[in-house]
């Protein structure tokens, strides 16, 4: 009895749940589909990129795992294109690849995790259902703070529960995690992050050696609402230990 309620929770978690399996190996996607579709998911399997790639654009899904080496069009520009068209969809990318350029290039195209072939299948589910509770914190986050107000600094405004951001009353065009690193340094104004801080606390997993994709994410960041690039006024470089917000005193013009 206690079996059956737990299949029963498992298919009423994740029933809703749709995964793009964009794989040109039907062994891998073939087992990457049975065990989400045992927890639920319901799952849809491409093995050409380029129709991988329309298929991402045609329908909403709430995860796409990604293959980097694909016939038509590659996992990279994959990612690269479906984050131009704004589809923020999070991004599982598998690789056989084991060279950092690789992986931080991924991440800092806009993927969510990666997993290096050959990899577990448990550990592979495992980080499916962690991209899938960082997803629902975030929503229960936005949810409790719909009443706070909305976040000024001079002529930045940041707005969390419309995920909005304006600079001299103009939109700016922020991705996903640009956005959740912009908003986690105003919600501390003064608080100075170590790269690995931000690692962590923005990808939502413990890796060391990827200080790149920190870095980069800073610079696009930076070039979206400062000024000056050259005298960031609302994201500061700390030397030798990480990056800031812009100090309370600071906020008015």
């Amino acid at each position: 009895m206690a079996s059956k309620c737990l299949e029963c929770y498992k298919t009423q978690r994740y029933v809703t749940k749709t995964v793009l399996i964009i794989e040109d190996s039907k062994e891998i996607a073939d087992l990457v589909s049975l065990h989400l579709q045992d927890l639920g998911f319901q799952t849809t399997w491409i093995s050409d990129g380029n129709k991988g790639f329309q298929t991402a654009l045609s329908a909403p899904f709430d995860l796409i795992i990604l293959d980097l080496m694909l016939p038509g069009m590659e996992g990279v520009e994959i990612c690269r294109r479906l984050r131009t068209e704004k589809i923020k969809t999070p991004i599982l990318m598998l690789t056989a690849k084991s060279e950092e350029l690789d992986i931080v290039l991924g991440l800092e195209l806009g993927a969510d995790d990666y997993m290096i072939k050959p990899f577990r299948i448990r550990e592979l589910i495992a980080r499916v259902k962690a991209i899938f509770r960082r997803i629902e914190s975030t929503a229960e986050t936005i949810s409790s703070k719909q009443d706070e107000p909305v976040l000024k600094f001079g002529e930045l405004t940041i707005d969390l529960p419309k995920r909005k951001v304006l600079l001299k009353n103009e939109i700016v065009d922020l991705t996903a995690k640009e956005f959740d690193m912009l908003h986690l340094f105003a919600s501390h104004p003064g608080h100075c992050y170590s790269r690995q801080q931000l690692l962590d606390e923005i990808w939502g997993y413990q890796f060391e050696g990827y200080d790149h994709t920190v870095n980069s994410h800073i610079n696009r960041l930076r070039s979206k609402i400062e000024e000056d690039r050259s005298k960031p006024r609302y994201i500061q470089t700390v030397w030798g230990v990480g990056y800031k917000f812009m100090e309370p005193e600071e906020w008015v013009d």
